[in-house]
């Protein structure tokens, strides 16, 4: 395909996955206040004749003249960002597919159809511990002090924690993928078992806002069963590799074990090895060269 097609057929896939995502976000603008009540849901707003004083409760409020306007573009855009994904993302690929192999394509779909079920799973567990992060947050107030939360910044906290633990589940899936594609071994892996455990509880603790365990260990707790589902998947795939090709996991400056076992030699056969020179076939007078323990005249 020429140059010029390539980009014509770029421009409409271009063209289809934002007119996907300028629709739904246009639905999104009509259901914004839904959608910030939903996402604001964890923070415990204060009642109706309660005034905020230490941690009892937060008032959820919009800072500047133009809060109001653009928070609500903003939240409509990562709406439509992420409902409008399925769309966007096979235009992506049916303007990549063409130009990948058949077992680049087979990969491809199960990365997608693991990695897609993993994002929500982390995500989901992230919306169920914000209301426990947000609560352990308000509670470090002292007393005498009112709790003012801009909306934006309470979704900004939402959408990153949601955003962390989605990409994180998402790790042990790159660890089976480097493993099909013989980048690392199961064993390798399994070898770094405590190293991974203390980075992943270390990392739950870093990325976590909160100073309660909870967050942690519901982030690196997941994380480290998938690891270790990755792990044993690594191991079992290894071993079909090597029962259908022993040399497989072998280095590229690695050789291969030889059968250096000696083999009996059968009998020496005569071979009739044709002349060089003419005049080694016949005599100058075209008569048959006698020969004479092997040798001719002329040597």
């Amino acid at each position: 395909m020429p140059l010029v097609e390539h980009l014509r057929e770029l421009r409409n896939r271009l063209a289809k996955g934002l007119l996907a995502i300028a629709a739904v976000t246009i639905v999104a603008l009509a259901y914004s206040e839904e959608l910030m009540q939903f996402l604001t849901k964890s923070v415990p707003t204060c009642a109706k004749g309660v005034t905020s004083d230490g941690g009892n409760c937060a008032i959820v409020s919009f800072n500047t003249l133009m809060a109001p306007f653009s928070t609500t573009i903003q939240l409509s855009l990562t709406a439509g960002l992420v409902v409008a994904s399925p769309v966007w993302l096979y235009q992506l690929w049916a303007f990549v597919a063409p130009g990948l192999h058949k077992n680049e394509k087979k990969y491809t779909y199960a990365f997608v159809g693991a990695a897609v079920p993993l994002f929500g799973a982390g995500a989901y567990l992230a919306y169920l511990i914000l209301p426990v992060s947000v609560k352990v947050l308000i509670s470090l107030t002292p007393s005498g002090s009112a709790n003012i939360l801009s909306l934006n910044d309470v979704l900004d906290f939402t959408l990153r924690m949601v955003l962390v633990f989605g990409l994180a589940f998402e790790l042990p899936l790159v660890l089976v993928m480097l493993n099909l594609t013989g980048v690392l071994t199961g064993r390798r892996m399994a070898g770094w078992w405590r190293g991974v455990i203390m980075g992943v509880f270390v990392f739950g603790a870093v990325i976590t806002p909160t100073t309660d365990p909870v967050g942690m260990i519901a982030l690196a707790g997941p994380i480290t069963i998938l690891y270790f589902g990755a792990v044993g998947f690594s191991l079992l795939n290894d071993r079909r590799r090597r029962r259908a090709n022993p040399d497989a996991e072998l280095d590229d400056d690695e050789a291969s074990s030889l059968d250096l076992t000696p083999e009996t030699v059968g009998a020496v056969e005569p071979v009739s090895a044709a002349r060089a020179l003419p005049e080694q076939a016949t005599g100058d007078h075209g008569t048959s060269v006698q020969r004479l323990n092997g040798y001719d005249d002329i040597t």
